[in-house]
């Protein structure tokens, strides 16, 4: 190695940490915190999660026999979501992408409001128990601005509370995310910025996306705290989130949060994701998924039992077919409503085709 000019010093330096807490087979490889000790606690995102991954299936089910539109399963991926609204305040704000069914259920979003919305009809948008988290985000990466906008609604009022964004690994290659950082760092925003990097953008693998080491690194560049954890392993994913929602309430501004995790199913059921990864090499990661993972924990820590999991299965399954018929059962808007929320009032040329939706109807 040549020597260092003389005039040339090290002006900055960084390291990227990474949380994890539970092995692939759910022994502990550090101590747990406070609430990965409670059953009840661990029982609840359990459930969370298996409900997360009911629902996919259900959704599934509907998109391939033609009662859905397109559909992006999270199969493999629900420690992400769960791990972070289990984090979150009633009083925080999720601002989701578009596989975060399982934080926007856990949060109080009904699965027959997701249905209609993956079903092409926007009341699935109007929640009815959650008001103010932010409905499914398809366009990629515009929901970082969106939280920076609503933590900056937070700082102004001088409220409690604290935006939380959740998108993709491809997400971070877009400008929105760069620039969501960017002001969000300048300003001391309340947000946390999650990163489900699930291995690949659709059928771009993450080595092709970006040449980063991580993609948690790209923090630095905006002057926020920086941390990866595992993101199979919820009780991970919980406790690195609530250690920034924290950081965010101090007053201490934002941060990013890179989850490891791997995308099980296809990217949308548009998809045939065997066109351009390995099977093989899919089958290996299902030893790392996160539902397996904290039920062996469960049954090896807490005696969690055959008969529970069997009662648990039960319940979900009921509750999914309940929402299934909700949506089923809705009588589809009137051909007028492609025009009626478009504006205050209407221009001419959509006055009149709103005229002739009318007469169809009728």
């Amino acid at each position: 190695m040549q020597d260092r000019p003389a005039a040339e010093e090290i002006v900055a330096r960084f390291e990227i940490a990474r949380t994890a807490f539970l092995d692939p087979d759910g022994t502990p490889r550090a101590p747990l915190p406070d609430f990965a000790r409670d059953r009840g606690s661990l029982v609840a995102m359990y459930r969370a999660m298996l409900l997360a991954r009911a629902f996919d299936a259900r959704a599934v089910a509907l998109q391939r026999t033609g009662r859905l539109g397109t559909y992006p399963s999270a199969l493999g991926q629900e420690a992400v979501a769960v791990g972070t609204a289990a984090a979150m305040a009633p009083g925080d704000l999720l601002v989701p992408s578009f596989r975060e069914h399982g934080a926007q259920i856990m949060r109080g979003v009904r699965m027959e409001e997701l249905f209609l919305y993956w079903g092409g009809d926007e009341r699935g948008s109007d929640f009815r128990d959650q008001r103010e988290d932010f409905p499914v985000c398809v366009p990629v990466g515009t929901q970082y601005p969106h939280a920076a906008g609503v933590a900056l609604a937070f700082q102004l009022r001088g409220e409690d509370r604290v935006a939380v964004a959740v998108g993709g690994d491809g997400s971070t290659s877009r400008g929105d995310f760069a620039e969501a950082l960017n002001i969000a760092g300048v300003w001391k925003l309340p947000a946390v910025f999650v990163v489900a990097n699930n291995g690949w953008a659709i059928s771009v693998p993450r080595e092709a996306q970006s040449a980063a080491q991580t993609l948690a690194q790209k923090a630095v560049a905006a002057g926020i705290p920086e941390q990866q954890c595992d993101g199979n392993d919820v009780i991970a994913v919980r406790a690195t989130v609530a250690a920034a929602l924290a950081r965010a309430r101090a007053g201490q501004g934002p941060s990013l949060i890179e989850c490891l995790t791997y995308r099980l199913a296809d990217h949308t059921t548009a998809d045939d994701a065997s066109r351009y990864r390995d099977d093989a090499a899919v089958s290996a990661r299902w030893a790392e998924e996160p539902v397996r993972r904290l039920r062996a924990h469960l049954a090896r820590a807490h005696g969690w039992s055959a008969a529970e999991e069997e009662a648990l299965h039960a319940g979900i399954a009921a509750e999914v077919d309940a929402a299934t018929e909700a949506y089923l059962a809705t009588p589809p808007q009137p051909a007028t409503a492609i025009v009626d929320y478009l504006y205050a009032a209407l221009p001419p040329d959509l006055a009149r085709l709103r005229a002739r939706l009318e007469g169809q109807d009728g």
